[in-house]
């Protein structure tokens, strides 16, 4: 893995050797600052496909997969998408030695929590990322939902947040209600149309894209859906890495 554009001044920008887990979490460290940052890790093909048959994997690689973990393992919380969390097959996540240390000195726990998005809660709550996850998994939901479903889910472990009214939950009280718990450095996974809500409420700080050297034609989702913005938002290159024809790149809200 090569990284061509510096992070640093000190840093040469034709270092080619092979890059530790260490080294990619110094790259991708989240940011010294008192709020809550929120940071998106997706993938795209040539062609601006998020998927390939509903999933992310075909169009992914080992080394994004690195970088999918080390994102996991400096974060306090992941953020998804009850429809990505069903597609995607979503587990707990599980603490991982190479960052045990660094989690340590932060103040955090061994791994992040998970925290599902969903309106409706249709959710299947017997799965094991609610029923035995390393850190009680959050379902973040809004003030309409279920009366039944809210105490299943709470049943079988889950930490239920009201983060929205009626049936619907607010990006940005999500990240606020995450915050107010703790839960400051936030990633999130997607889907496609979780990360257009974040987007279109403005509280989106950082993308980690994955620009994957494939093409897949066909109708399949953009990274984010959903409605657009009035102005288009302008993000800046903030680190970028390239392995066999796949650009890592990072960008951050200006």
């Amino acid at each position: 893995m090569r990284r061509l554009f510096p992070v640093t001044d000190t840093t040469p920008a034709d270092d080619e050797r092979e890059w530790s887990l260490d080294d990619l979490a110094d790259v991708y460290a989240y940011p010294e600052q008192d709020g809550p940052w929120l940071r998106a890790n997706m993938v795209s093909t040539l062609d601006g496909a998020a998927q390939h048959e509903g999933r992310s994997q075909p169009i992914s690689c080992e080394s994004d997969m690195r970088i999918f973990g080390t994102l996991r393992g400096l974060a306090d919380v992941v953020v998804a998408g009850a429809e990505t969390v069903r597609l995607e097959g979503y587990r707990p996540a599980r603490a991982r030695e190479a960052f045990a240390a660094r989690r340590a000195a932060a103040g955090q726990g061994p791994a992040p929590a998970i925290a599902v998005v969903s309106g409706s809660l249709d959710l299947d709550f017997s799965l094991p990322l609610f029923v035995s996850p390393l850190v009680p998994t959050l379902v973040l939901t809004g003030s309409g939902a279920p009366a039944s479903r809210i105490e299943e889910a709470r049943s079988a472990g889950a930490e239920v947040v009201i983060a929205g009214e009626g049936a619907r939950v607010d990006p940005a009280r999500a990240v606020r209600e995450l915050a107010d718990r703790g839960l400051k450095r936030l990633l999130t996974e997607g889907g496609p149309r979780m990360l257009g809500q974040f987007v279109a409420a403005g509280v989106l700080d950082e993308l980690c894209l994955t620009l994957s050297p494939m093409l897949t034609a066909g109708d399949a989702q953009r990274i984010a859906g959903g409605p657009s913005v009035a102005v288009p938002e302008r993000f800046t290159l903030t680190s970028m890495l390239e392995e066999a024809g796949f650009l890592f790149t990072r960008y951050r809200r200006i």
